[in-house]
């Protein structure tokens, strides 16, 4: 009588089958080690410097860093995936004319496989999650808003406060500490903490430092307060990343970081040569009231409610009105 290769097979020995599982595994583990690290080592020196937002401020090297160990510990995951995909249609596909490849009862609860894929993808969703928390703390909130009462401070006390007013459809720029004058030109020194109080005087912006790392909404009557720390000189672009009206794609201007003493040169000349125009805006605060000097800011046109019957800055109302 002859024996078929279904036969064969179920009466090969269980020391034999063992023995031919073990070998297929170590050579899948072998193969994905190998791409992984070859995969990592290139990223981390050929694709990781690069990686964007960039270098320019801590928030924005924490966002690039962040995002390296994302791709280091996913892709692997990945080449898991395709290694053994690919080693199992190559070595266990069905031969022409051949039995289909069935698992059998040795395909169904595996506890080893079973436990083996519950603590690796356990360890590593803990891993990532505690990862995030710290690198969300520990850089003062990651470069986004945290509302007028942050979680996350700095522990530095040299923090140059600096207002960001959006309206339709430009940006404009307080500096408490200089007088509060007010400027369309951001500059910013290096190596210095600088606090971000975001707010509009119409409708919801946001505030988009891409370079910086720095992105906080923008809401009117709210003081959405952001840090960073610049490290490395030059310009940088601000946009606006939310939806506000027919030119919100025109909403973009120009910052620059400069060494201390340069911003200090700035500031100071800024500030005296602004000075006839800071004398008539309203107080520094950290929120205004929008069109309170009939400056048609959005939310009381001229046409209905010239002067705004909250606040008045700076402004006289007209006779007879």
């Amino acid at each position: 009588m002859t024996t078929s290769p279904k036969d064969t097979s179920e009466a090969a020995s269980p020391a034999l089958r063992g023995s031919d599982d073990a070998s297929h595994w170590w050579r899948i583990i072998a193969i994905w080690a190998v791409l992984s690290v070859a995969f990592d080592v290139v990223w981390l020196n050929v694709v990781g410097p690069h990686v964007p937002p960039g270098r320019m401020s801590d928030t924005a090297n924490g966002a690039a860093f962040d995002f390296n160990v994302l791709i280091v510990m996913a892709v692997p995951v990945m080449i898991a995936i395709w290694v053994y995909m690919v080693y199992a249609v190559v070595m266990w596909r069905a031969g022409r004319g051949g039995p289909d490849p069935i698992g059998g009862e040795r395909a169904r609860g595996n506890n080893r496989v079973v436990t083996g894929w519950i603590t690796i993808t356990t360890v590593v969703v803990l891993f990532l999650a505690g990862f995030g928390t710290y690198e969300l703390v520990q850089p003062e909130g990651a470069g986004g808003g945290q509302g007028p009462t942050p979680l996350w401070t700095p522990a530095s006390h040299n923090v140059l406060q600096v207002q960001v007013i959006g309206q339709q459809w430009k940006w404009t720029y307080r500096f408490p500490s200089f007088g509060g004058f007010e400027t369309n030109t951001l500059e910013i020194p290096d190596n210095t903490t600088i606090a971000f109080h975001v707010t509009s005087l119409d409708v919801i912006h946001s505030f988009w430092a891409y370079q910086l790392g720095v992105k906080a909404d923008a809401n009117p009557g709210q003081d959405n307060v952001a840090f960073t720390t610049p490290t490395q000189l030059g310009s940088f672009t601000v946009r606006c990343s939310e939806l506000c009206g027919l030119w919100h794609g025109s909403m973009f201007n120009t910052g620059r970081v400069v060494t201390p003493l340069a911003f200090n040169a700035w500031a100071t000349s800024t500030e005296h040569q602004l000075a006839a125009n800071t004398a008539v805006l309203a107080p520094f605060a950290y929120t205004y009231t929008p069109d309170a000097n009939g400056a048609d800011g959005g939310y009381y046109p001229d046409t209905a409610d010239p002067y705004s019957p909250v606040e008045q800055y700076g402004a006289t109302q007209p006779a007879g009105q």
